[in-house]
Formats: structure tokens, sequence, C-alpha cells
């Protein structure tokens, strides 16, 4: 892979570290807020869009919105990552934002369902591209001691964003109707953040240039052993630790699916309004924002590993609780344990990768470990929807619950107790 050295830069000189970048990171902190905001106008208002505007009656059928995104974005991070190695971080950031820009147009004019699985092939790209070249960005600028703290930042406003547009358009549905009004948001968001990526955002690639060379002061050799196929057969199985990763990364974006496209289902039929169902599908991912303010920097002190294996058996907990009560304060405590539990696994499990995966090829790691991650929302999506057809909602609650807690254990078993800032290693190093 090829890397722009850091002599051939013109500008000020490269220094790592989240204080001497505080504000390109801020920028890429907002720039990652209005990523999150593309997914949260759907949250609330797209599984009763399904249901209720285009009559769909079965349940694997309402969730097809969900692998549709899933599988385009799990395909889209390995893409993602590789070119961000390859030709820079901004010019895939910029793409992904012009793949958007169509997203909350078709859902407002789709006449059929078939148009909001297009929208959603371009939500998943465009989350693909924008998501996965935001967190490489984060990591390059701070540098291998505070990756977790800026994982968790970066998460936060992701997710945070999340949490407020789905409570927005909740109420926005509640006083005007599913449509179009809940999706003037996702233009906006749309627009502004083509505008802040294009004019604002810098190029960070050349800042994993700079610590390749000051972790091992031979990045030729290691840029050699960062071939695609090595790197991608090492994130997925060869290495215990980020097989691990991948794994949990999985089964937590399975959760996050059930969240997204079959919990609003269930309190829909046990009697909620749609703003309640608004304040609950908010109530999830802003927990799991403010936690991973928490979490993130605690797991640079404490490792990942504990927080990663807490977190998954805490959200299988959770969820069996949802499944097992009804109303709301009940499922609003249930909504809070999932967010918490999210809240422990999701910056630790990125920050975990980056500890491994060496600077030269950071990205394309990220990218199959992304891929993994996200293909968590075909698996979660497809398998929910079949078991809740063949049973009912609450036994699909429970069939992901249950993943989940195997999920945490194979990371106890399976995955190194190496704290932060580990020392990168090379696709051919020892495992």
């Amino acid at each position: 892979m090829t890397l722009t050295s850091t002599a051939d830069r013109p500008g000020p000189p490269v220094r790592l570290g989240l204080r001497q970048n505080a504000a390109q990171f801020s920028l890429l902190v907002a720039v990652n807020a209005l990523v999150g905001g593309m997914i949260g106008q759907e949250r609330t208002v797209l599984p009763l869009l399904a249901e209720r505007t285009f009559g769909l009656t079965a349940v694997s059928a309402a969730t097809t919105f969900v692998v549709a995104f899933g599988a385009t974005k799990a395909l889209t991070n390995l893409v993602a990552g590789a070119l961000a190695d390859r030709v820079g971080r901004k010019p895939v950031l910029v793409a992904g934002w012009l793949v958007g820009m169509p997203v909350p147009l078709l859902l407002i004019w789709a006449p059929s369902w078939g148009w909001v699985i297009v929208a959603n092939v371009l939500l998943g790209a465009n989350q693909g591209m924008t998501w996965s070249t935001t967190v490489i960005m984060k990591i390059d600028l701070v540098g291998p001691s505070r990756r977790g703290l800026a994982l968790g930042l970066n998460e936060a406003a992701g997710y945070g964003a999340v949490a407020l547009t789905a409570l927005v358009t909740g109420e926005l549905a509640a006083r005007h109707g599913l449509r179009p009004e809940p999706f003037f948001l996702g233009i906006a968001f749309a627009a502004l953040g083509l505008g802040l990526s294009a004019v604002f955002v810098r190029e960070t690639r050349q800042f994993a240039a700079q610590e390749a060379v000051t972790s091992t002061g031979h990045p030729e050799a290691e840029q050699e052993e960062g071939r695609f196929s090595a790197v991608f057969a090492r994130t997925s199985w060869e290495d215990r630790s980020l097989a691990a990763v991948c794994q949990a990364g999985l089964v937590n974006n399975a959760v996050d699916g059930l969240a997204w496209a079959v919990l609003p289902l269930l309190f829909a039929a046990e009697g909620l309004s749609v703003g309640a169902i608004g304040v609950l599908a908010a109530l999830y991912p802003g927990v799991w924002c403010v936690g991973q303010l928490i979490t993130g920097a605690w797991s640079d002190r404490a490792g990942r590993k504990p927080l990663i294996v807490w977190g998954m058996l805490l959200q299988g907990v959770a969820l069996v609780w949802m499944a097992s009560t009804t109303g709301f304060a009940p499922w609003a405590a249930g909504a809070v344990l999932v967010g918490a539990g999210t809240a422990l696994v999701y910056p630790c499990l990125i920050a975990a990768v980056g500890d491994v995966a060496h600077p030269t090829w950071r990205a394309t790691a990220v990218g199959v470990y992304r891929l993994w991650r996200d293909a968590g929302y075909v698996a979660g999506g497809l398998l929910a929807g079949l078991v809740a057809d063949a049973f009912d909602l609450r036994t699909a609650v429970l069939v992901v619950a249950a993943l989940s807690v195997v999920s945490g254990l194979v990371v106890h078993v399976r995955m190194d107790g190496g704290t932060a800032a580990a020392s990168p290693v090379g696709p051919g190093s020892e495992a």
C-alpha cells in the first residue's frame, strides 16, 4: 500500500495527539454526528411506515430495509477501509456524502417498499464510507495513547445524533404524520455534512505514516506485509483476539438491528403511541451515546476485554427483561440497560482493532472489522424476522439475547487480555 510520506506534505509538521489536533478532531466529531443523524431519521418512523403505509404484515418483510442497509454497509466498509489506505481518507468521506444525498428524498417520495430498499442501499453505502473514514481519521490524529477516548467521543457523537434525531422524528411523526416532515432533517444533515467534509476536513493519512515511523522505524516492511489478503485473513480468523472482536461486533449489531426494526413493532403491538415509541427508540442510543464518553477512556486504563465481555452479557440480560415485560416504564428501563451494555462494547471493539493493527494497514483492518460488524444487521434482521414470523416478536428478542450472552463468553475465552495502546504487529508476526 502506498502512503504519502510526511516529508512530501506541505504545511506544519505532523504531531500526534488529541490536544495537538483538537480543532480538526472536533470538526470530525461534528461530521460524525451528522452521519449518525442520517440513520436516526429512520429509527422511529421506518418500521411504522412499513406496517401502516405499505401494509407489510410479515416481520421478515418489514425488516428487509435493515438487511439491505447492513449488507451494503458491511461491503462498503471493506472497500472504504482499503481505499482510505490507498487514495486517502478525505476523498472517501466526500464520496460517501454524495452517495447519501438522495436518501431522504427517496424516503419522502417512495411509492412502494422497493424504493425504501433502494434508499437503504444508498444509506448503507453512505454510512460505510463516512463513518469508517471519520473513525480512521480520529485514530490517525490521536496516536496510540488516547485511542479509546477518541473512539468513545466519535461513537458518542454519532449515536447521540441517532438518539436525538429518533426522538425529534418521532415527535414530528406524531404531530404531522409519517411523511414527509420527519425526513426534512435528513436533507439538512446530508447538505451540511457534504459542505463541511469538502471544504474544512483535511487529509490525515500522513499522521498514520508518522505513527508508523515512530512505532517501528521501518514502515516499508509493514507495508509489504499489509497486503489486503493478509490483513483480511488475520483480522477475520487468524488472530484470536481480532477474530473474537469481529464476532462480537457482528452480534452487537444484530442487537442494534433488532432494536431498530423489531422492538418498535413490539411496542406498537402492545398499544404504545408513536410519540412513546419515539422516546423508547431514542433512549437506547441516547444511553449508548453518553456512556461511551466514559467507557472509551476507561478502556485506555482498564483494557478492552473486560468491558467487551460485561457489555455483551449486560445486553443479553437486558433483552431478556424487555422480552419478559410489558409497558412503557419496564421497557424504558430495559432500553437504558441495553444502551449501557452497548456503550461498554462499542468503542472498545474498534479501539482493540487499532491496538493490534499496524498504522500502515490499520484502515484496511478497521474496514474488515466493520464488514463483519455490520453483517450483524443482516444476520439480526433475517434471524429476528424469521423467528418472529415463526413464533412471535418476544421470542425473536430472546433469541438475539442468547446470542449476545454467547458472544460475550467467546470474547472471554478467545481474546487476549491486553490493555490499550498495545504494540501494533504485522500480519506476519506471531498471533
